[in-house]
C-alpha cells in the first residue's frame, strides 16, 4: 500500500478536521470516508475520535454504530490488520481498539463496549464488554509530587492486604 506524500498529508489534514469539527452524524463520517474509512449509513462519531491514521482503509464501521468521545481505533501495530465494527455497536468514551498484525478484529453486531475498555481481540455479536473498574491496591505515604522521584514514590507505597472475602484492607503498620 504505497502512498504518495500528497496522499499522506491530505489524509492527516482530513483526520485532524474530523477530530475537531462538529457533525457527529454528518461532517465527521464524511471526512473519514474521504480518508478511506469504510463507513455505512447513520454512524455516529464523537469528538476527538482517532481512527487509523496511516491505513484508514483497514477500518470498517457498519450502520448505526456509535463511536464515543476520544476513542482510538488502530488497525496496524508492527504490521497491518483489519478492524470491523459491526451494525448497531456502541463503543464507550475513551476506549482503545487495536488490532494485531495479520488479524481481522471484529466487534460483532449489537455489542456494547463500556468506557475506557481496551479491545485487542474479536467480540462476539450482542456482547456487553466492561472494562475492569479501578481499585485501590496500596496506601500512598509519599505523595507523587514534582520534587519526589519515582523510586521514592514506589518505596512509599504500602500494599493493602486481602481479607478472606477478597476485600482489601489497610496493611498493618
Amino acid at each position: 500500500m504505497k502512498k504518495t506524500l500528497f496522499n499522506r498529508i491530505t489524509n492527516r489534514i482530513l483526520h485532524m478536521m474530523a477530530r475537531v469539527l462538529p457533525g457527529a452524524r454528518s461532517i465527521r463520517p464524511f471526512l473519514h470516508r474521504r480518508r478511506g474509512v469504510k463507513i455505512q449509513k447513520n454512524v455516529w462519531i464523537g469528538d476527538d475520535v482517532y481512527i487509523e491514521n496511516e491505513y484508514p482503509e483497514l477500518v470498517e464501521i457498519h450502520e448505526n454504530a456509535g463511536i464515543q468521545l476520544r476513542t482510538t481505533i488502530l488497525a496496524h501495530t508492527r504490521g497491518s490488520g483489519k478492524i470491523i465494527i459491526g451494525k448497531n455497536v456502541f463503543v464507550g468514551c475513551g476506549s482503545v481498539i487495536t488490532c494485531p498484525p495479520n488479524y481481522t478484529l471484529t466487534i460483532g453486531e449489537g455489542s456494547v463496549i463500556t468506557a475506557n475498555s481496551v479491545i485487542s481481540k474479536s467480540i462476539a455479536p450482542f456482547s456487553f464488554v466492561a472494562a475492569h473498574q479501578a481499585k485501590t491496591v496500596a496506601r500512598v505515604t509519599v505523595p507523587f509530587l514534582e520534587h519526589v522521584s519515582y523510586d521514592e514514590f514506589i518505596a512509599g507505597l504500602v500494599p493493602l492486604k486481602k481479607t478472606a472475602e477478597g476485600k482489601r484492607v489497610k496493611a498493618e503498620e
